[in-house]
C-alpha cells in the first residue's frame, strides 16, 4: 500500500465509515470534468430533435441550460428519452471520468486496497422525470443489483443544482453496518417495474423507521459517496425539469465475497440473483 493518493481528511473518512456516506463539495472540475459531459447531452438532445423533426427550439448551450428541448421532446414521445439515456454513457467526456484515477485513488485510501475494479453496466447518467414511478430507484442496496464485491462504493455526483422539490437521494445514516438485506424480486404495489427496480426489502417500512435519513443538497461539481450496503432511495421529482445525475460504481477485487463469486455482475448482465445469492431471496 504505497504512495496512495489521500484526497480525503481523516474527519471525512471517519464521517463515511461511521454513516454510510460522505458529501464532498467542489471535488470535480466544472470546466474539465462536467462541462464536457453537460455540452454531449446537449448535442444528443439536438441530434435527436433532428431525427424527428420536431419543431423544438434548443436554448444556447450553457451549463445551466444543457437539457433544453428535453422536456419537449419526452412530452411528444416518451420512448425517445430512452435512446438520449442509453446514449448518454457512451459520451467520452463521461468515459473519462468513470475512469479517472481520482476514483481509484478514493477506492485505495477508504478501502486499504490497491486493485480498484471499474463495475461494467454499473456506470450511467440517470434522468429521473418529474413524478415518474416506473423508473425512481426505491429504498435499496447497491451489491444486491450490481455485485461484483461485496466492499464497493458509488460516486453519484448530480449534474444540476438539486432542491427539495427535484427529490434528492434519502440515505438511511449507518445503515451500512447492518449488512446485507434479504429481498423481494418483485414489487406487487408497482407490477411495471423490473429488474433491480423491482427489488423490495424485506420489512421495509419498518427497516427503514429505524434510522435518522437525510436527503442532502448538492450542486454540480459536489460528490457523494456511498457504501455497497448503505440504504437509500431516489426521492420523488416534483419540479418540472428532469433530474439529471451520474453514478459510477467501483469494487475491491481483493474482496473475499466478489472472489468466490468470481466479481460477476448483476442485472444489467442478464445474472439471476437467485443463482449467485439464493439466500437473499425470499420469493
Amino acid at each position: 500500500m504505497k504512495n496512495l493518493h489521500q484526497l480525503l481528511t481523516q474527519e471525512q473518512l471517519e464521517k463515511f465509515n461511521q454513516n454510510g456516506f460522505c458529501v464532498l463539495h467542489s471535488f470535480y472540475d466544472l470546466k474539465q470534468d462536467i462541462e464536457p459531459i453537460q455540452y454531449g447531452i446537449y448535442k444528443i438532445i439536438g441530434i435527436l430533435i433532428n431525427k424527428y423533426q420536431l419543431p423544438i427550439k434548443q436554448l444556447p448551450f450553457s451549463p445551466e441550460t444543457f437539457d433544453s428541448g428535453y422536456q419537449q421532446l419526452i412530452a411528444h414521445n416518451r420512448s425517445i428519452g430512452g435512446e438520449v439515456y442509453d446514449a448518454l454513457k457512451q459520451i467520452p467526456a463521461f468515459i473519462r471520468l468513470v475512469a479517472s484515477p481520482l476514483h481509484e485513488s478514493l477506492l485505495a485510501q477508504m478501502r486499504q486496497t490497491d486493485m480498484a475494479g471499474i463495475a461494467a453496466g454499473g456506470y450511467g447518467i440517470r434522468i429521473d422525470n418529474p413524478f415518474e414511478e416506473k423508473y425512481r430507484a426505491p429504498w435499496h442496496q447497491d451489491y444486491p443489483a450490481q455485485f461484483r464485491s461485496l466492499d464497493g462504493l458509488v460516486f453519484w455526483s448530480s449534474l444540476i443544482p438539486l432542491t427539495a422539490e427535484l427529490g434528492p437521494v434519502e440515505f438511511c445514516i449507518a445503515s451500512h453496518k447492518d449488512g446485507l438485506v434479504s429481498v423481494y424480486s418483485k414489487d406487487a404495489k408497482n407490477p411495471e417495474k423490473s429488474g433491480a427496480y423491482a427489488l423490495v426489502l424485506e420489512n421495509e417500512q419498518e427497516l427503514i423507521n429505524r434510522y435518522q435519513r437525510v436527503a442532502p443538497l448538492s450542486k454540480p461539481g459536489d460528490l457523494i459517496i456511498i457504501d455497497f450496503l448503505t440504504l437509500h432511495a431516489s426521492g420523488i421529482n416534483r419540479s418540472k425539469r428532469s433530474r439529471w445525475s451520474m453514478q459510477i460504481r467501483y469494487f475491491n477485487f481483493n474482496d473475499t465475497t466478489g472472489i468466490k463469486i468470481g466479481w460477476k455482475g448483476s442485472f444489467a448482465f442478464g445474472v439471476n440473483i437467485k443463482e449467485v445469492h439464493p439466500e437473499l431471496i425470499l420469493d
